[in-house]
């Protein structure tokens, strides 16, 4: 009893340090960009929304985040087809190459940002692309389309092919099948890995720093330009609009999909 109470303290003393140290930063900025200072401190100088103010007032940062979410719709639209098929035929098919596509899965954790937005880089620049907004969607699209893909094949995998199986015993021909039985099932997949690829597009940086250039920058880049000459509490509220669009996110998640199910597909 008393080696499972001890064991119960350990872990819950290393559960709760893993809080700590995960939420301080975000307990940090949110408490700074309501300071009524002009620097950056914690615990903030008094309470104030001028900050706020100031940013809801820029219209840089406005014109930026409307590029961002250009940005995040092109990456989501080119995602939600290509996606789709591509889950699909990885649960339900034999598909020649699969174990390359595998390794093309797992290149988000193996291959750096860095790498890859270099490549993208050359490429586009080789197609005269560079300077324009839609190619960053494009790329964004390439970098996480894993993770599209993981989302609608594991809706994929636990569709029943019995029901398939049944519609075209019925006369239903494979296309009727597919629109009727098949993308019913994975609807959860695709609103989960959507929602995923878009607020990761919102977020890139890397990408958008190596293909944009400075005329239409996108919001993650607007604010690395702004803190290399000051650091001022405005960028923390910017960086609590981003909390808030992440929050509502996982929100819009549990209530179309369910969390349950959005994690099953990681």
């Amino acid at each position: 009893m008393t080696a499972s109470l001890g064991k119960n303290i350990v872990l819950w003393t290393f559960v709760i340090a893993v809080l700590v140290m995960l939420s301080a930063p975000t307990v940090v900025v949110l408490g700074a960009s309501f300071t009524s200072g002009n620097i950056i401190t914690f615990p903030p100088e008094g309470f104030s929304l001028k900050w706020y103010a100031k940013i809801a007032a820029s219209s840089d940062l406005w014109d930026a985040f409307l590029r961002s979410l250009y940005v995040s719709a092109v990456c989501t639209i080119v995602a939600i087809p290509v996606g789709t098929l591509a889950g699909i035929a990885l649960a339900k098919y034999a598909v020649r190459f699969e174990k390359s596509l595998q390794i093309y899965l797992l290149l988000p954790f193996t291959i750096p940002l860095i790498g890859s937005g270099i490549g993208l880089m050359l490429v586009f620049g080789e197609w005269r692309l560079l300077g324009q907004l839609w190619p960053v969607g494009i790329a964004c699209c390439v970098i996480n389309l894993p993770f599209m893909i993981w989302a609608v094949t594991a809706s994929a995998s636990s569709l029943d092919p019995d029901l398939e199986l049944a519609a075209a015993s019925c006369g239903a021909p494979p296309l009727s099948t597919f629109v009727h039985v098949t993308l019913p099932a994975v609807v959860p997949g695709i609103i989960s890995g959507s929602l995923l690829m878009f607020i990761l597009a919102l977020n890139e940086f890397l990408v958008s720093l190596l293909l944009v250039d400075a005329r239409i920058v996108t919001l993650p880049v607007q604010i690395y330009n702004s803190i290399r000459s000051i650091i001022t509490p405005d960028l923390a509220a910017i960086s609590v609009v981003f909390i808030a669009s992440a929050v509502a996110v996982i929100f819009l998640l549990d209530r179309l999909v369910g969390l349950d199910i959005f994690l099953k597909s990681k």
